[in-house]
C-alpha cells in the first residue's frame, strides 16, 4: 500500500478522535467554563451542525480545485478549529473553534476516499479505502479513551493541542506523500443535485438522522450518566468509551459485511434492536455491569447501521454519488445534532441523566419506522438496477 494512505489515515485518527472525544470531557469543560451539563452539549451539538454544512460546501469546492489541494486546506482548517478549541479563554470561542474543525470532518472522508482509491490499482480500491478508514476505527478504540484520560489527569486543553498536533502530521503527510492529482472534471452541481429528487435518497437520509442520533443520544451525557447514576468514577470513563469503541468497531464489521447481502432486513434488525437497547439502558444504567453491556451493544448496534444505510444512498443517487455521499455524512451529523440537543432538553427539564437513553429509543423507532415505509414504496415502483453503482467500501463513517 502507498504511504500517501498512511497520511489520509492519521487525518481520518485526528478527525474521529475530535468529534468522540468531547463526550467523555463535558464534565471538566463544563466546570472550567462554569456552564451546565447541558449547555456543554452543545460543544456535540455545533460540531454536527458544522459537518451538516461543511460537507456539502467543502466538497463542491474539491470539483474545482485539485483533489490534494483542498485535502491539505481541509487539514488546516482542522489544526486552526483545535488550536482554537484548546486556547479558548471562554465558551463562545471553544464553540467557535468546534464548528472550524468540524467544516473539514465530511469533505475529508468523501474526498479522501476518492484518492485513496485512485493511488491503487482498480482490484484493490476497496482495500486501500478501508486502509484510510481504518483511521477512523483506530481512533474510537485508542484515541478518544487516551484523549480522555489524558485530559482528566493533565487537564481537557491539552487533549486539544494533541489533537491539532496530529493534524498537522497529517498535513505534513499529505503534502509530501499524496502526488499530484488534476482537478475533477465533468462535475456539476446541477447535476449533483439531481439525486435528490428520487424520494428513496431522501428516507434514506432520514434513516440517517434518526437511527444514528438514537446513538448519540444516549453516548453525548455517557459521562454524567455513568459517575451520577451508575456509580463509575471519573477515570473508568476512559475505559468505558474503549468498550464503545469495540462496539463500533464490531458493527462496523457485521454492517460492512450483511449490507450486500440483505440490506434492508439488516437495518430493519439493527435499528429495532438499537431502540430495544436505548429502552432498557435507562433502566441497566443503573448497574455497572448491565450498563457496560448496554454501552458495547449500542456502538454495535448503531454502527452496524452505517454501512447499510450509506450503501443505500449510493445505490439510489444514480450519477451523483459524490455529493449524495458527503450529504449522508452529514445526515449522520444532523442526527448528532438534533439527538444530543433534544438530550440536553430533557436533563434540563429535571427528567435525569438517564432520560437520553429515552429519546434515542424513540429516534430509533421512528428510523425503523421509515425503513420499512421505504420497503414497501420500493415494492409499489421499483427502482432500476443498480448492479453498476460502485461499491461501498465495509468501513464507512457519520
Amino acid at each position: 500500500m502507498p504511504l500517501a494512505l498512511l497520511a489520509l489515515a492519521i487525518g481520518a485518527f485526528g478527525i474521529g478522535t475530535t468529534e468522540f472525544v468531547i463526550m467523555g470531557l463535558l464534565p471538566e469543560i463544563a466546570a472550567d467554563y462554569g456552564v451546565s451539563i447541558p449547555t456543554a452539549g452543545l460543544l456535540v451539538t455545533g460540531y454536527a451542525i458544522g459537518v451538516v454544512i461543511g460537507a456539502p460546501l467543502m466538497t463542491m469546492l474539491g470539483t474545482r480545485i485539485s483533489r490534494k489541494t483542498v485535502l491539505i486546506l481541509l487539514m488546516g482548517l482542522f489544526v486552526a478549529g483545535n488550536a482554537l478549541s484548546a486556547l479558548a479563554p471562554g465558551f463562545g470561542l471553544m464553540l467557535s473553534g468546534r464548528v472550524v474543525a468540524s467544516f473539514a470532518h465530511g469533505a475529508f472522508f468523501g474526498i479522501g476516499s476518492v484518492v485513496a482509491a485512485d493511488l491503487v490499482a482498480p482490484g484493490k480500491k476497496a482495500g486501500a479505502i478501508a486502509t484510510m478508514f481504518t483511521g477512523l476505527t483506530v481512533a474510537n478504540i485508542v484515541g478518544v479513551p487516551l484523549g480522555t484520560f489524558i485530559g482528566q489527569a493533565v487537564g481537557w486543553r491539552t487533549t486539544f493541542a494533541i489533537v491539532a498536533a496530529l493534524g498537522v502530521a497529517g498535513l505534513l503527510g499529505i503534502a509530501a506523500l499524496v502526488p499530484a492529482m488534476p482537478r475533477p472534471q465533468g462535475a456539476r452541481l446541477r447535476g449533483e443535485l439531481t439525486a435528490f429528487r428520487n424520494p428513496q435518497v431522501l428516507l434514506a437520509m432520514a434513516m440517517t438522522v434518526l437511527g444514528f442520533g438514537g446513538v448519540f443520544a444516549a453516548i453525548t451525557y455517557i459521562a454524567p450518566m455513568m459517575t451520577q447514576v451508575a456509580g463509575y468514577s471519573d477515570s473508568a470513563i476512559t475505559w468505558l468509551l474503549v468498550l464503545f469503541g469495540i462496539g463500533m468497531f464490531l458493527g462496523n464489521l457485521l454492517g460492512g459485511r450483511y449490507a450486500d447481502r440483505a440490506l434492508m432486513p439488516m437495518l430493519y434488525t439493527t435499528l429495532g434492536g438499537l431502540a430495544v437497547v436505548l429502552a432498557l439502558f435507562t433502566v441497566t444504567a443503573h448497574s455497572k455491569i448491565l450498563a457496560a453491556i448496554s454501552i458495547l451493544l449500542v456502538g454495535a448496534l448503531g454502527f452496524a447501521t452505517v454501512p447499510p444505510l450509506q450503501k443505500r444512498v449510493l445505490d439510489q443517487a444514480h450519477g451523483a454519488l459524490t455529493l449524495a455521499s458527503a450529504v449522508n455524512i452529514g445526515a449522520f451529523n444532523l442526527g448528532n445534532a438534533l439527538a444530543a440537543w433534544l438530550g440536553g432538553i430533557v436533563i434540563a427539564a429535571g427528567l435525569g441523566y438517564t432520560a437520553p437513553n429515552w429519546v434515542g429509543a424513540v429516534l430509533a423507532a421512528a428510523a425503523l419506522g421509515l425503513a420499512f415505509w421505504s420497503a414497501v414504496l420500493e415494492r409499489r415502483a421499483p427502482v432500476r438496477d443498480t448492479a453498476a453503482v460502485m461499491p461501498v467500501p465495509t468501513a464507512v463513517h457519520h
